[in-house]
């Protein structure tokens, strides 16, 4: 009997199972997935967790099934979404418990669905160690393989120089220091008094909740305004980043035109492997993004432009999109500035803007989270859903793009990867309530003498505080890795990393080694790779490209196997 090994238990692996599964293999095989969290779920979605976390996807938009639109060489298995299966509201942002139900349960109808001929042994522990074909627990087994699959999913990393030295200061000056860390694992009991929170993304979303309606505290509408009752144990959050404002809510409405077509102008297949990411690959993805978004507001929106949908289009195509010509085109036929898309407004919103007191841009920032609240709640302004359709699907090509910019991974999250709207509105509420405070763009942060500071060019204020956490994930890289398996790989030279510290790895998902080769038997797949750029579940209809990537690696293992 033929063995497969996988190390990492989530939704990942779980896919990789219903890919080998649809193949219908015929080999006797023995499947051993490694992981101390539940399998399906694993670390990031387990139960275990507050039950106020949720999703910032729709319950509609989130998948683990093949459907019509997949294109991959293995037969199509279609099944439920989260909306379907778990009978929710399609357009509720439901909790991370209710995925972890699912992918719970898409493990479970996994192993089911598989042939008599093949088994699948769940063990409850951590991987230690890889040597050779062979995979050592913490729990005192030891496994050889004929295949290992790594799904490590998101991975911690070894503290930074920074990091290190805010923990000694927070140590010796008995404050408070939490280091990048996902949420649900972070100990925040001693948060308290006056802090700050550094990053305005998903992380610090889960931090505010976890800090207030997390301690009690709790809302209320009054006169169709939300409220903020505290319970007098929340900590007081100063909140800054590089942009000064937090993630972009995502859109509550539908398409009111037709479909794009996409991709359309960006085909990262067709690109040279040679240019540059920011000179020659980013004006392409930017006029596809563009594509999508006008395509809505020209079909959707009919009344908001001067000329037909036909006309636009055939110029567009045309025009490189940081041309004079298309800003030419733009103004000639979208008559409010508001309707333009504009890649670097949208990125720093802040830029050129001070105010003469804190007080007064805690008034301009609240103004422009309503602001976004409203457009996104708005179909008026449906074109902002077509440009994610287009962001999702240049996203779903990035790994032929490697390597590009950290900028770019973080400026897709804060365009298609934000809060339901309904947070952004608690996020108001307790800046009303004085609860969380604005600092501003490009905050910085200063170790003193009892205390952190922070500050930023946006106001002439500066925040004293007795604590300071890092609102954002930790950033993985091989040679920081705090992953054990890793560990052992790198430490014999049968891993290497690329120059922004990912897991160098094949098209196949195959591991690369130090010397440029790539391994026979032993693969590797998720964000910690060079082909990170797919989500483990997705939106329906999309032929989601993790899918896809799931149905190459399945093939290939079982070649491997000689089935």
């Amino acid at each position: 009997m033929r063995s497969l090994v996988v190390i990492g238990g989530g939704p990942r692996a779980a896919g990789l199972l219903e890919r080998i599964a649809a193949q219908s293999p015929t080999l006797d095989l023995a499947v051993h997935v490694i992981d101390p969290f539940p399998p399906g779920a694993g670390r990031v979605w387990r139960h275990a967790q507050s039950p106020l976390l949720r999703m910032n996807s729709m319950a509609e938009d989130v998948t683990v099934f093949t459907d019509s639109s997949f294109d991959g060489v293995g037969p199509v298995r279609p099944g439920p979404s989260l909306a379907e299966w778990g009978d929710v509201d399609p357009a509720s942002f439901p909790s991370r418990q209710v995925q972890s139900r699912y992918l719970a349960w898409f493990f479970d109808h996994v192993r089911e669905s598989l042939p008599p001929n093949i088994s699948v042994t769940v063990h409850s522990a951590r991987a230690l160690k890889v040597v050779g074909n062979w995979v050592w627990l913490d729990s005192g087994e030891s496994l050889q393989a004929d295949v290992l699959v790594l799904a490590l999913g998101h991975l911690d990393a070894e503290p930074e120089p920074e990091h290190r030295k805010l923990a000694e200061h927070a140590a010796e000056h008995g404050l408070v220091y939490v280091p990048p860390l996902y949420s649900a694992d972070a100990d925040l009991s001693e948060v308290a008094g006056d802090v700050v929170l550094r990053g305005f993304g998903l992380a610090f979303i889960d931090l505010m909740v976890l800090l207030t309606e997390g301690r009690g505290g709790r809302y209320e509408r009054v006169d169709d305004l939300l409220r903020y009752v505290p319970s007098g144990l929340e900590p007081r959050l100063f909140v800054g980043s590089r942009r000064g404002v937090p993630y972009h809510s995502k859109t509550g409405y539908r398409l009111q035109g037709t479909r794009p077509s996409l991709p359309h102008f960006f085909v990262a297949s067709d690109l040279n492997r040679d240019l540059d990411f920011r000179a020659d690959v980013w004006p392409l993805m930017a006029k596809e993004i563009a594509w999508g978004y006008y395509h809505e507001l020209f079909t959707g929106h009919p009344g908001l432009v001067r000329m037909p949908f036909v006309e636009f289009a055939t110029s567009f195509a045309g025009l490189d999109w940081y041309s004079d010509e298309m800003r030419s085109l733009e103004l000639l036929a979208v008559p409010d500035p508001a309707d333009r898309i504009d890649f670097e407004r949208l990125d720093r919103p802040l830029t050129g803007l001070t105010f003469a007191s804190g007080e007064e841009f805690q008034d301009y920032l609240r103004a422009y989270i309503e602001a976004d609240v409203t457009r996104r709640s708005d179909p008026r302004h449906s074109a902002d859903l077509g440009a994610f359709l287009a962001l999702l699907s240049v996203y779903g090509q990035m790994a032929q793009v490697m390597p590009h910019d950290g900028w770019w991974h973080g400026y897709f999250s804060y365009l298609a990867s934000g809060p339901p709207p309904d947070r952004l509105e608690e996020l108001l509420a307790l800046s009303r309530a004085g609860i969380v405070r604005f600092v501003g763009a490009d905050m910085w942060v200063e170790a003193v003498s009892g205390a952190f500071l922070a500050g930023s060019p946006t106001t002439p204020d500066v925040v004293r505080a007795n604590g300071l956490v890092e609102a954002r994930l930790p950033t993985h890289a091989l040679s920081r890795t705090a992953d054990p398996v890793l560990q052992s790989l790198r430490a014999v030279g049968d891993v290497s990393e690329d120059d922004a510290g990912l897991v160098r790895v094949s098209p196949e998902g195959r591991l690369i080694n130090e010397r440029g080769e790539e391994d026979p038997a032993r693969f590797a797949v998720g964000p910690y790779t060079t082909g990170k750029a797919f989500a483990a579940f997705a939106r329906p209809h999309t032929n989601a490209p993790a899918f896809r990537q799931n149905d190459v690696l399945a093939r290939e293992i079982l070649k491997v196997l000689g089935d």
